[in-house]
């Protein structure tokens, strides 16, 4: 093996150990008043093989930011990749289910089903499509499945297709508790067997927490956290103690309750536990913290850091 080659194969190896990378990412929409930024100079790197929340408020650019991975819209600005190529390249190795579950309305269970065999025939796993859809009637078409059943009935052709990487854009939203329990083991069975990497946006965030081992959080256009969900909450600590500065750790939210203060802080360094008692904060603490303080900084762990490996400046939709 030549020197060329080796190289080669070691990028190709480091490409494939990377599930989304973006730089510089913009997205651009236009209205009769003038239109925005969903996304801004969005910059960060997802590993493979993770089970991603993507968390933000509502127009944060959660959806648009998926819908760029999955290659239905190409950006404004920046650069993404997928599973090291450009997004429209890598359509047959992604799952994506939206918000709107689309599917066709006057097939039936079983015809769809059909259907998603006949379209993936190299990946397809019939097995895994079954058990996903449970006893949803086969004879059933689609128009008449409640909002809840669309749902498993969008889950079983996604993962059915055996992707290697699986966007989903509030799956569990119109689901009971039972249901989501039920779909959530399924999804969970599924990144454990195969390894598939798993993005997940949702706004049950004890959901998330219970299921995810990665965090973007998206807001003002930008991740503003992103990393190994257990780094991030070690990173921050609940200060509990007296009304003083907290220095030198950098605080995110304080608040004050006569002569309490309680402040989630980023730490610099060992917390005085003889001033404060310190303790860590819930993923729903840390993520409320950081929503209700948009000027809190930025942190991103090292893998989620964006490396050099795409030009901001290169088209990507393919």
């Amino acid at each position: 093996m030549t020197g060329a080659t080796s190289a080669a194969g070691a990028g190709g190896a480091a490409a494939a150990a990377v599930a989304i990378e973006a730089v510089g990412l913009g997205m651009q929409y236009r209205n009769r008043r003038g239109g925005g930024w969903a996304l801004r100079d969005c910059s960060f790197r997802l590993p493979a093989g993770r089970v991603c929340a993507l968390v933000g408020p509502n127009g944060a650019g959660k959806s648009t930011l998926l819908a760029l991975a999955a290659g239905f819209l190409r950006p404004a600005e920046g650069a993404i990749r997928v599973l090291g190529a450009a997004p429209g390249q890598a359509r047959a190795r992604v799952a994506f289910v939206a918000q709107d579950k689309p599917l066709y309305p006057q097939l039936t269970v079983a015809g769809t089903l059909w259907a998603g065999a006949e379209l993936n025939p190299d990946s397809w796993d019939q097995d895994t499509a079954e058990r996903v859809a449970g006893d949803l009637p086969r004879d059933a078409t689609v128009r008449t499945l409640s909002g809840g059943q669309r749902t498993r009935l969008a889950l079983a052709l996604a993962l059915g297709k055996r992707p290697e990487l699986l966007l989903l854009d509030e799956p569990m939203a119109d689901l009971d508790p039972l249901a989501r329990h039920q779909l959530m083991g399924a999804l969970m069975a599924e990144a454990a067997e195969r390894s598939t990497t798993i993005v997940m946006s949702s706004h049950i965030l004890g959901e998330l927490e219970n299921a995810c081992d990665y965090l973007l959080l998206v807001d003002g256009g930008r991740v503003r956290l992103g990393g190994e969900t257990d780094d991030l909450l070690t990173a921050h600590a609940l200060l509990t103690g007296p009304v003083r500065d907290t220095a030198p750790h950098t605080v995110v939210e304080s608040r004050t309750a006569g002569r309490v203060q309680t402040t989630l802080v980023r730490r610099q360094g060992p917390v005085d536990t003889a001033v404060w008692e310190a303790a860590e904060p819930s993923l729903e603490e840390l993520l409320l913290a950081h929503l209700r303080s948009p000027e809190a900084p930025a942190l991103l762990t090292p893998s989620a850091e964006a490396g050099t490996g795409i030009d901001a400046r290169e088209e990507v939709a393919a």
